[in-house]
């Protein structure tokens, strides 16, 4: 095989978003932390909320990813976090679109009063720093699972809101959907037939990267105590107690280690989906 036939067969191979090998491996990165959460009770060595070991223990031996302060093992409770961060991150994504995609929706097909109401109140939430303003709403209701959830989606949704707007006010002008309303389509058919599905893309492309972002959003809240409460496993928490003891490194290197690594994958899975739904962002990278 010619070297420029070898170069043709390798551009056509990775021409798909989804042959490429970081958008693979991101897949299968997420792939391996969902399993872990499904079969953490399974392959947990220890009980991540009792001691089972030496203070402060060393990677080794018996305790893979050694022990904390408690004598608790490291690798079980990281492996029981996933059990926490990863359906919490769904949800929080899952709310925040589900919100922001109808405010956001609402505000560009119906325009004029409607959009300056709604869109101004996603500008007064968006005026404040995210983590500033989860760890007052975490604050004010007080630190627990639920109450970080509601804080991270009060803070996540305006940024739905504005991308759907922004599609829909692309969409809405088409021929086609001009012509569904003329022949009769009543509001909520016309938005759930024409507009929706052409416009969704960009939404679920700042979906899949938010699904990091949710993960590190709830870890810095449990870094400052105001998350899940101890002893419940959670990466944030173990990062923060592991912050106190300094000298014992792998109290906070793993935990640091499992965020950096899901933030990353959906990072990167979000920018192969990009490329997927938005053919001109693959062209102008090309």
């Amino acid at each position: 095989m010619s070297a420029a036939r070898a170069e043709r067969v390798l551009r056509r191979q990775f021409s798909s978003p989804w042959r490429r090998p970081w958008t693979i491996i991101a897949i299968a990165v997420i792939l391996v932390w969902a399993l872990i959460a499904a079969l953490a009770p399974v392959i947990a060595p220890f009980d991540p909320l009792k001691s089972v070991g030496p203070l402060f223990q060393a990677p080794g031996g018996e305790f893979v990813l050694g022990t904390d302060e408690l004598g608790r093992d490291v690798l079980s409770r990281l492996l029981y976090g996933s059990r926490l961060s990863l359906p919490l991150a769904v949800i929080i994504v899952s709310i925040s679109l589900l919100v922001g995609g109808t405010v956001g929706l609402l505000a560009g097909y119906l325009g004029r009063a409607v959009d300056n109401v709604l869109m101004r109140i996603a500008d007064l939430v968006l005026a404040f720093p995210s983590i500033i303003l989860a760890m007052a709403v975490s604050a004010a209701f007080g630190p627990s699972t639920g109450n970080a959830v509601l804080a991270l989606v009060i803070v996540s949704w305006p940024l739905y809101a504005r991308i759907i707007r922004s599609s829909v006010l692309s969409v809405r002008s088409q021929e086609y959907v001009v012509s569904g309303r003329l022949l009769g389509s009543g509001l909520w058919k016309s938005l759930i037939k024409d507009v929706i599905p052409n416009s969704a893309g960009p939404a679920l492309v700042m979906a899949t990267i938010e699904l990091g972002n949710a993960i590190l959003m709830l870890a810095a809240l449990s870094f400052l105590g105001l998350g899940p409460r101890p002893p419940v496993p959670e990466w944030g928490a173990m990062i923060a107690l592991g912050s106190q003891n300094l000298g014992n490194w792998w109290t906070s290197l793993f935990p640091g280690l499992a965020i950096f690594t899901i933030v990353l994958a959906f990072n990167m899975l979000g920018d192969g989906l990009q490329d997927v739904l938005d053919p001109r962002s693959r062209n102008g990278r090309r």
